[in-house]
């Protein structure tokens, strides 16, 4: 039934025109109006999209990660957020370096990874491929 449907995600946002302005000028990510009461949609480099809708004074962020990143450099992928003011999430009882990467993959326990949050509280993450 779903085979052909194009799906997508969706998240909500204190105030969908600072995501905005997070998502394209910190992440660079390609957003657009979608034309429907503040919402904004997110293009990602696979073709995918993501909206993001208003809640504002409603909204709670999520306590699961929302959006992954999978990158070539983890290491290169944290520097850069840092140098943007992006503060990278410390989790207690996570085995977690300096800048705060989870190194699983050399002890074969998933990719090395890194959270951090949109200016709504919502939890993304950079991943190693």
């Amino acid at each position: 039934m779903f085979t052909h449907s194009a799906a997508y995600s969706g998240f909500s946002a204190r105030d969908t025109q600072e995501a905005r302005a997070f998502y394209e000028s910190v992440l660079g990510l390609s957003v657009q109006d979608a034309e429907m009461e503040g919402i904004v949609r997110i293009e990602l480099a696979t073709g995918g999209v993501v909206i993001v809708y208003p809640k504002g004074d409603q909204h709670v962020p999520a306590s699961f990660t929302v959006l992954n990143f999978p990158v070539d450099d983890v290491d290169g992928a944290v520097d850069e957020l840092v140098a943007k003011g992006v503060e990278m999430l410390r989790y207690d009882g996570m085995h977690q370096d300096d800048k705060g990467i989870s190194r699983g993959k050399a002890a074969g326990m998933g990719p090395d990874i890194a959270w951090f949050t949109d200016p709504s509280g919502n939890i993304l993450s950079v991943h190693s491929l």
